[in-house]
């Protein structure tokens, strides 16, 4: 396993470009397939990726207050506390590996865009406190985590099948969680990736010579965010900052944030979505905070790991607008389908949806280019609609182990770069492999 890591990563450091310019390349070949695949030609293609370019704003939008909102909670002082406490409970190099690839996958399963970024900064917490650990390797463990996130309490496409009025209903009807998130085929997948990746993770892990170290600067606190204490201590006591300070304010918003959120699940049920999540995440960061302004810091020093993903994200849109105009997405994923018999359906959705997640990392993206193809054909090969779903939301959580894009936030907060832990990620997508495929053909 170890022998297998070094290779792959001595592969991603020689080939593996910055995201940014991943998602460019992406785009060309894209552009070039739609142009010699489909009967479409360069100005369409190009009419194509315009017109998707700004489809997913809104989105973008959300994806960005999850990283916001989630680390600003993440790095509130309970919070923080509590990951100290935890990160003490590792002795060795080979204890905080495990620690922490099992931690971050069970904070994904609860919900991704905190799985994200606790993983990264309690990474952070176990490099800081246990002498002789492979810094960029932990972060890469806190990346392997967010293996779960698709079968876990987030994952969008189980969410989004049990919500009404979505696109597949009228193909697929309403699909129940007991179907996807708490079927026994899921539960499997989910406690196979939080038993064995921890294992794996710790067969991987660099010893001797191949440890890398860290500047040790990257290991220090933001000194940006200045504390309550400093913050009040040291400026006159204007009406403003006093405002600024202020707990009362805190506690009163925090009372509305959290009535609402009340409300809303009485009067809808326990349905969650990003935006309620975004609120909880927003409200409960602002309490643990204790004051506006310490909330505010804690947000701008968040922000910085949005930065490839406001950047990033029009340009993955113009990939999906373009797989999805053109019907690039369709032959893929058709192409796949043409090969199914109903025992094999679910393994080969799996591996159309891995190929297109390389275009279109986004489980929402998942659902709009491949949920029109993949529900009729399951429809009509007498598949189980749960499992069909939950085999293109697999194939997107799996293939992100070597698509480097949702690992931006964890880098940004550890200040590494995609070469740094991607060789480490593409040598778990072949074992995680393994686990999706026995739970989608055993059940």
């Amino acid at each position: 396993m170890k022998a297998l890591s070094n290779f792959f990563t001595s592969l991603v450091q020689r080939f593996l470009p910055d995201p940014f310019v991943f998602a460019l390349i992406l785009t060309l070949i894209l552009f070039l397939s739609g142009i010699l695949f489909t009967s479409h030609g360069p100005i369409e293609m190009v009419q194509f990726w315009g017109s998707g370019f700004w489809n997913l704003l809104a989105f973008a939008m959300q994806m960005s207050l999850v990283i916001v909102t989630g680390h600003a909670l993440a790095s509130s002082p309970l919070v923080k506390k509590w990951l100290r406490r935890i990160a003490g409970l590792a002795k060795t190099p080979a204890q905080g590996v495990i620690l922490v690839t099992l931690g971050a996958g069970i904070a994904c399963f609860i919900n991704w865009g905190f799985g994200l970024i606790v993983g990264a900064l309690f990474a952070k917490e176990v490099a800081k406190r246990v002498t002789g650990s492979d810094y960029r390797f932990l972060i890469a463990c806190a990346y392997i985590g967010f293996l779960t996130w698709h079968g876990g309490l987030s994952g969008s496409i189980p969410l989004v099948a049990a919500t009404p009025d979505n696109p597949m209903e009228k193909t697929a009807g309403l699909i129940p969680l007991s179907k996807t998130i708490f079927a026994d085929y899921n539960i499997f997948i989910t406690v196979a990736l939080l038993v064995i990746l921890p294992i794996m993770t710790r067969w991987m892990m660099p010893t001797g010579k191949d440890v890398v170290g860290i500047d040790p600067a990257l290991l220090e606190e933001d000194e940006k965010a200045a504390s309550l204490e400093t913050n009040f201590a040291t400026a006159p006591k204007t009406f403003a900052v006093r405002m600024e300070n202020s707990r009362i304010l805190t506690i009163i918003i925090a009372l509305l944030g959290y009535s609402y959120l009340v409300y809303y699940f009485v009067t809808k049920g326990f349905n969650i979505d990003i935006n309620t999540v975004n609120l909880l995440f927003f409200t409960t960061g602002l309490l643990l905070h204790g004051t506006p302004l310490s909330y505010m810091n804690a947000v701008a020093n968040a922000a910085k790991g949005t930065a490839g993903i406001l950047i990033q994200f029009p340009f993955y849109a113009g990939i999906q607008g373009m797989m999805e105009l053109s019907g690039l997405g369709g032959k893929i994923t058709n192409a796949f389908i043409s090969i199914s018999t109903p025992d094999t359906f679910p393994f080969l959705t799996f591996l159309s949806s891995g190929l297109v997640n390389f275009f279109v990392p986004s489980g929402g993206g998942h659902w709009v280019v491949q949920g029109p193809f993949i529900m009729p054909a399951a429809h009509q090969l007498g598949v189980d609609p749960g499992i069909a779903a939950m085999a293109i939301a697999y194939g997107e959580a799996w293939m992100n182990m070597a698509q480097p894009f949702w690992a931006l936030p964890a880098l940004a907060i550890a200040g590494l770069g995609a070469r740094d832990i991607m060789g480490y990620c593409v040598t778990t997508l072949f074992v995680s492999g393994i686990i999706f495929t026995l739970g989608l053909t055993l059940f």
